[in-house]
């Protein structure tokens, strides 16, 4: 069963009422660290190719959601590729903090305001856990990838590099 922090956020209730197995991993975030997800990697000491970063994009004008690991980038052809758009860029990040309800460096995947279309990068089903933000910065929750894409609605994609 699905085990609930003491700081709940819209990631782990979502999670929680879903009935989805997960694990809360909590760290001491430095606000100056370069890379947000090498620290978690390295905070929890977890490999950087399975801890996953969630990047929000526009893909022809509609905000959508990659998630990759934080080893690597995101190729955003491929994204746009996946999401069967034309196009992809990086979203601002004001507007991926409005439309997700959390903070850049914390948005996570899972219990965004509302859904977005979603791509997974497929090097995530070679874990058998993988770990994202759990809605905010110092706190990631570790799933099994097949639970992440089903709760989020992704499709699978090479989309990291």
């Amino acid at each position: 069963m699905a085990r609930k922090s003491s700081g709940a956020t819209p990631a782990t209730v979502a999670l929680s009422a879903a009935g989805v197995d997960f694990t809360v991993h909590e760290y001491a975030h430095d606000p100056r660290a370069e890379s947000y997800g090498l620290e978690a990697a390295q905070a929890l000491g977890l490999d950087p190719t399975q801890v996953f970063k969630t990047l929000m994009v526009s893909a022809d004008g509609r905000l959508s959601v990659a998630v990759v690991p934080v080893s690597g980038q995101l190729d955003l052809k491929a994204c746009a590729r996946a999401l069967g758009a034309s196009k992809a860029t990086m979203a601002e990040r004001a507007a991926a903090e409005r439309a997700t309800g959390y903070v850049a460096g914390g948005i996570s995947p899972v219990g965004q305001k509302r859904a977005h279309p979603t791509v997974v990068d497929a090097s995530a089903l070679t874990h058998p856990a993988v770990y994202v933000s759990a809605g905010r910065r110092g706190l990631d929750l570790g799933i099994a990838p097949q639970d992440l894409i089903r709760v989020t609605g992704a499709v699978v994609a090479d989309v990291g590099r």
